[in-house]
């Protein structure tokens, strides 16, 4: 109010204000003087002084012509995947065109659309943080969201943009009105997965816990429902579950690998969508623990390498002896003396082999170790499913070597004992099926096929050796190739398991940094995990991933010419065909950084083709199966498809909007008119109202006279005489 008044009224004074003043305090002293002495009049006099001095200050009335600004409200549409559901869109964009086209006076409408944001759902709050920040402040109205209610950053307190300050300091609250594109409140089930592990182990059940909520009129907790579970490709499972429940489900981990977990529940009448009705969880399955027996012939450069590779894998548990002491030594020292403990040669190899994944036999001879039957019990364990790593050195081509036990009927090369040693500077390399098998494929510093591995010397490529055996006959895969390009390493597979031979004790010089070194821990932990069965090490991979709306098929094969062709088999279950397309091994190796190779086929072929449809797609080679499945970009989006008011419904009422339907009529929406209001209810039946915010700029000033000069010299004569008059009567 004083503000107000402030800017209404003013003074021109018309004499200077010292002149003034010193009048009105002159007047003051001579009128207290008077009343001293008990002069009649003087409060006369002195209002008459008064008056003469209120008309020499000026003052006036002030005029402002002004010019009012029109306001802006804001119209923040919803297009998050969500609205795609039934005619929500349509009912948005017709209603959008509708309130834009219509005209207001003194009201600018300004459109925002809002899109999904990535994987924080619909922001529409943000959206109207950041639009508003661009209108002044005195020209913001309020605002309009066209969504179907499914908005994830509600704040808790009413924003900061819909609470101005007023004229006088106090804080208003500006309108946030709703529009939703739907013609009521509707229903909804959601599976949601409350707790999935992401690896399990192999022969283990896993947990998993779900939840399927009901929400919407007339829905309550407690509805039995059925829930359908299937894994990668196999028959599905039905477990029936109970609303708002958390339901517990085990899982059988049957192998290591991916598994693609598909779970689906029985929908719920006169739900608006059955998209949230099914969800995909993806699981690893892995070995509990993978127990190692390594076994050192006699202490060695390597074998420190052996204990820090396997140690510092903490999936495995090895067991490590070193015999320090063959059975043939005699040099006289009591056994008293000797500190040494036993070999366990039965509990090892008869009575707990089989508890054993992987046996790794260093520098290993035999010399009357082990019995003959337990070198049986070595070879029957491969063939039932283990795996056997051996090094060999010089006592391969000496008395005692294992090439002459059962253990020999398993190797996959056999070395002569005469001419079986070639002792010279070599550098291993790899050999065309080595740089398709995934144990050797794109090993650092792996040098091109066609360098000469005797003398010549390349930037990066591995270090030397100056020992290996020349095996005579071999059989399964030669990897990696030394003198003369006799095998280096051979992998074979032995019925169910699988074995490594390595026709060199030397890779020991890699660690040691030996002519630059080499792969050693890389290439090491590669043999051990291909002869643990790792499926990223298989010779033959088929994969497959959905990303962005694209099926990648990927195909590994160590065969020279691989099969180009898959069958992918999508949820609709109609199959078809899909080419494959070999990488050259020049691309591979780019891909990796591996130095360049001979440009030969690498092994990989891979494919791309649409992949949109929800659900496990099926990859078919002929061989092997892979599965893929596309995740939803925004998982909180899809979280509730519901169009609901509830979510907004207390904002709205805190600013005092208005929340209406549109129906369900796509071609003619329910539009509410946009309008100014200066009463408190801002909204109606099918209106929407914005309070006036008096914003205006002021386009010249004027000034009238408060006091005429006739009526104040009339006043002060009159006040004049009045005193002369008093003081006349004594």
């Amino acid at each position: 109010m004083l503000t107000h008044l402030a800017q209404s009224y003013g003074f021109a004074p018309l004499i200077p204000l010292w002149l003034l003043a010193g009048i009105g305090i002159l007047a003051l002293v001579l009128c207290a003087y008077a009343i001293s002495r008990r002069t009649k009049g003087a409060i006369l006099r002195l209002g008459a002084v008064l008056s003469l001095l209120l008309w020499l200050s000026g003052p006036q009335r002030l005029h402002e012509s002004w010019h009012v600004l029109p306001e802006t409200a804001l119209l923040l549409v919803d297009q998050s995947p969500s609205m795609s559901i039934g005619h929500r869109a349509a009912l948005a964009r017709q209603a959008a065109q509708a309130m834009e086209q219509a005209h207001t006076q003194g009201l600018t409408l300004r459109t925002v659309p809002v899109r999904n944001s990535g994987h924080n759902g619909t922001r529409l709050f943000d959206a109207l943080d950041q639009a508003a920040a661009d209108i002044p402040p005195d020209q913001f109205a309020g605002a309009v969201m066209l969504t179907d209610g499914q908005v994830s950053d509600i704040p808790k307190s009413i924003p900061e943009r819909l609470t101005p300050a007023g004229q006088n300091g106090e804080k208003t609250h500006l309108p946030l009105h709703v529009l939703i594109p739907a013609k009521g409140e509707e229903t909804d089930r959601q599976l949601r997965i409350l707790q999935a592990p992401p690896y399990g182990i192999v022969g283990q059940p896993a947990k998993l816990r779900v939840q399927v909520d009901d929400a919407g009129p007339g829905t309550t907790p407690g509805t039995q429902a059925e829930l359908t579970l299937r894994v990668n490709g196999e028959e599905p499972l039905s477990i029936p579950v109970t609303t708002g429940t958390p339901q517990d489900i085990s899982l059988p981990v049957s192998h290591p690998g991916q598994m693609l977990i598909s779970l689906a529940v029985s929908p719920l009448a006169g739900e608006v969508s059955q998209i949230n009705n099914q969800t995909i969880t993806r699981m690893t399955g892995i070995r509990d623990r993978l127990r190692v027996l390594l076994i050192s012939g006699t202490p060695n450069q390597g074998e420190r390498v052996w204990r820090r590779l396997l140690k510092a894998d903490p999936s495995v548990d090895l067991i490590h002896f070193t015999i320090l002491r063959p059975p043939d030594k005699d040099d006289g020292t009591p056994l008293s003396d000797l500190a040494l403990i036993a070999f366990p040669v039965r509990e090892l190899f008869q009575e707990k082999i089989n508890q054993f994944d992987l046996i790794i036999l260093d520098g290993f001879e035999n010399q009357n170790i082990l019995p003959h039957a337990y070198l049986n019990n070595i070879a029957n364990f491969v063939r039932k499913g283990g795996g056997l790593l051996l090094t060999a050195g010089p006592e391969f081509v000496g008395p005692g070597t294992l090439q002459d036990t059962p253990v020999g009927d398993i190797l996959p090369a056999h070395v002569p004992l005469e001419n079986g040693m070639v002792e010279q500077r070599f550098r291993p390399h790899l050999t065309p099926e080595g740089r398709r098998h995934p144990v050797t494929a794109a090993l650092p510093g792996a040098p091109p096929t066609n360098a000469d591995s005797a003398a010549q010397t390349i930037p990066g490529q591995w270090g030397p050796w100056y020992r290996a055996l020349k095996p005579d006959t071999t059989h399964g895969e030669a990897l990696m190739s030394g003198p003369d390009n006799a095998p280096l390493l051979v992998l074979d597979h032995v019925d169910q398991g699988r074995v490594a031979l390595l026709l060199s004790d030397q890779i020991w010089l890699w660690s040691r940094g030996e002519g630059g070194g080499g792969p050693q821990a890389e290439l090491l932990r590669r043999i051990s995990h291909w002869l643990m069965k790792e499926p990223e090490l298989e010779e033959e991979q088929l994969n497959a991933s959905i990303a962005g709306g694209e099926l990648t098929v990927t195909r590994r094969s160590t065969a020279a010419e691989p099969r180009h062709n898959v069958t992918v088999t999508p949820p609709s279950g109609a199959p078809v065909t899909l080419t494959l397309d070999a990488t050259t091994a020049s691309a591979q190796t780019r891909k990796t950084g591996a130095p360049e190779a001979d440009g030969g086929q690498s092994g990989i072929s891979t494919g791309h083709m649409a992949a949109e449809q929800p659900g496990i797609w099926q990859v078919d080679d002929g061989a092997h199966k892979a599965f893929a499945a596309p995740m939803p970009p925004d998982p909180q989006e899809f979280a509730d498809l519901r169009a609901t008011a509830s979510k907004l419904q207390d904002m709205v009422s805190a600013t005092g909007g208005g929340m209406l339907w549109t129906g369900d009529s796509a071609s003619a929406p329910a539009v509410p008119q946009l309008q100014l209001a200066d009463g408190r209810t801002l909204h109606g039946e099918n209106w929407f109202a914005f309070p006036h915010r008096n914003a205006h700029v002021v386009t010249g000033r004027s000034a009238t006279p408060l006091l005429p000069a006739w009526v104040m010299l009339s006043l002060s004569l009159l006040l004049l005489f009045a005193g002369w008059w008093r003081e006349g009567r004594s």
